[in-house]
């Protein structure tokens, strides 16, 4: 079972727009790539498997409606939210028909864009239960809360995602490769010390006794 971090895959050709989006959705708490074009998109698909694609239709090249042909070819479990300036219902119902599972015509607003992201990403992977559990730390995805006993823990949004993997993971010991991939993005660098640091803040703010196990050359634990 994964944790509920969605990694998004943001294909824009306007980068003020696609950075803006990116940027934004980072607070959220997701994952955020971000592509320019159609065959930047293709690219990133190829190595990633993202929870949703966020596509403007009309990319130089490629075109979005390619994008988005090739990914129901393959039959990918990612979900294709799809971004255009026209807003006729005809192009509407032609970028489901292409296999689009969401249509937003621009101008948006942010929020509902935030709001269907999150409606896709829970078709995209199997749910977590509402409340996780272990020992006496639990946290709750909807609520965006997580306590450890009575006493309601301040986390950042790396922090819980963190802490969200690894009850998810129910014992299972997880790498600092797979945190990295499903906690961050793209823009985070695989050689430094990101995920250990960020383990060693969540760490503190647990507090005593320890909870979070290290297995060494393996990963985290709880």
């Amino acid at each position: 079972m994964l944790c509920a971090t969605m990694r998004i895959l943001v294909v824009e050709d306007h980068p003020r727009l696609a950075t803006a989006v990116a940027e934004g959705l980072r607070r959220e708490g997701m994952a955020v790539d971000v592509a320019f074009d159609g065959a930047d998109a293709l690219a990133h698909l190829a190595v990633t498997q993202y929870d949703v694609v966020v596509l403007d239709r009309d990319l130089p090249g490629v075109h979005g409606d390619q994008v988005c042909r090739a990914l129901v070819a393959q039959r990918s479990v990612t979900r294709v939210l799809m971004l255009t300036a026209a807003s006729t219902i005809r192009d509407r119902v032609d970028g489901l028909e292409l296999g689009a599972d969401d249509y937003l015509p621009k101008p948006f607003d942010f929020d509902e864009l935030v709001a269907r992201i999150r409606a896709l990403g829970r078709r995209a992977v199997a749910p977590l239960p509402p409340t996780l559990a272990r020992g006496d730390v639990s946290l709750d995805s909807a609520r965006r809360v997580a306590f450890r006993g009575d006493r309601r823990l301040a986390l950042r949004p790396k922090e819980f995602a963190l802490l969200e993997c690894l009850l998810a993971a129910d014992g299972r010991v997880i790498s600092a490769e797979e945190l990295l991939t499903r906690v961050w993005d793209e823009a985070a660098n695989p050689f430094t010390a990101t995920v250990k640091t960020t383990i060693g803040r969540l760490r503190a703010k647990l507090g005593d006794p320890p909870v979070i196990e290290t297995i060494r050359e393996s990963g985290y634990r709880i």
